[in-house]
């Protein structure tokens, strides 16, 4: 027991959250964990999750904790362009941004202790296994997944006219000045949001960005030659074709 106790504090970096199975795959049965709880070597977070004591849990080592149950999350939209410095304010408790490939619920572990939400979001050609341009952070081996500014970007857009204001996301555009005009045609053909596709185009037209000089509308998916309307919130959106 004195051994492994040795290994589970050596080998996990504090506020790293474990399961059942990692501390399994260490040699820590179920009982001898719920041992280690009550002796205050291990800290219980929900049923079948566990963290060391006394360190708090470590967003992005629980982040990765959540991609292994949650096909294709992911962090995106605003939140990776904030973490990419793209931003239109600093607000005093940011909310995380998460995006998935099936639809699913946070658990109450990770909510508690970081605002927050998840949405299923399928607005590409892709595959869960092959998310287009989402890779790990800073290309780090434990860096949790996110999405590529360009990426980012189109699910922020998306977004408009449901959870994000027109107005805010205007003026984080302004932030893209460098973005890769290849990587966003890409993702633009592959795009299966007709909104999405007009909103980036016609945005990016109307603050003069460069990318945005270099996308041709005819080679798009821009949908059919009629306007695309929409009633929101925020009003009334029309979108030209």
């Amino acid at each position: 027991m004195a051994t492994k106790l040795k290994e589970l504090v050596n080998l996990i970096e504090p506020g790293t959250p474990l399961t059942t199975n990692d501390l399994a795959a260490m040699g820590i049965s179920a009982d001898l964990a719920v041992h280690y709880v009550k002796a205050g070597w291990l800290t219980r977070l929900a049923r079948g999750v566990y963290c060391r004591p006394n360190a708090p849990l470590d967003q992005n080592a629980a982040l990765l904790l959540l991609q292994r149950r949650i096909p294709g999350l992911h962090v995106g939209g605003k939140s990776a362009l904030e973490w990419y410095g793209i931003r239109h304010y600093v607000k005093q408790t940011p909310i995380l941004n998460l995006y998935g490939w099936s639809a699913a619920q946070l658990p109450p572990w990770f909510t508690s202790r970081f605002s927050a939400t998840y949405h299923r979001k399928r607005i590409f050609t892709e595959t869960v296994d092959n998310l287009l341009y989402v890779g790990n952070f800073e290309n780090r081996m434990n860096g949790p997944a996110i999405s590529a500014p360009e990426r980012a970007l189109l699910e922020m857009l998306s977004e408009i006219g449901v959870r994000q204001p027109l107005t805010e996301a205007e003026e984080i555009l302004e932030g893209t000045y460098t973005f890769r005009a290849g990587i966003l045609r890409t993702l633009l053909e592959n795009c299966t949001s007709v909104k999405t596709v007009r909103l980036c185009i016609q945005l990016g037209n109307s603050k003069s960005l460069p990318w945005a000089k270099k996308l041709n509308p005819a080679d798009l998916p821009t949908g059919s030659k009629t306007d695309w309307i929409s009633r929101s919130a925020n009003g009334l959106m029309v979108l030209k074709p």
